[in-house]
């Protein structure tokens, strides 16, 4: 994750900087409710490449936002979760979610759950 700065107008502009990028909010979005492996989230996220997918995973990991649990055993299972800082974000996630339907709707979009 590339340095922040040391002085904002305002909150919202830190938020943003931390979130920077099309894909870390949805990404977000689908581990607040539980920790997902690589594929499941590749999966969920199919509009995204291999490759978006690990760069934006690395940047949560390295913003405090997601932890990575590497699982013990014959299988070595890594999952994503999300972190206390992580879900702090989690009221702005849900009104960026109802906006999101609330949107859809109005301008007859398809989205997925």
């Amino acid at each position: 994750m590339k340095r922040l700065k040391k002085n904002y107008c305002c909150p919202v502009e830190l938020a943003m900087d931390v979130l920077n990028g099309k894909w870390k909010v949805v990404i977000l979005a689908r581990l607040k409710d539980r920790s997902y492996r690589y594929g499941e989230l590749r999966a969920l996220i199919p509009a995204m490449s291999d490759k978006m997918l690990t760069e934006r995973l690395k940047d949560l990991e390295n913003a405090g936002l997601v932890k990575r649990n590497i699982g013990i055993g014959n299988v070595r299972e890594v999952a994503y979760e999300i972190t206390k800082r992580g879900l702090s974000a989690g009221p702005a996630l849900s009104a960026l979610w109802a906006w999101g339907k609330e949107l859809s709707e109005e301008l007859s979009v398809n989205v997925g759950d």
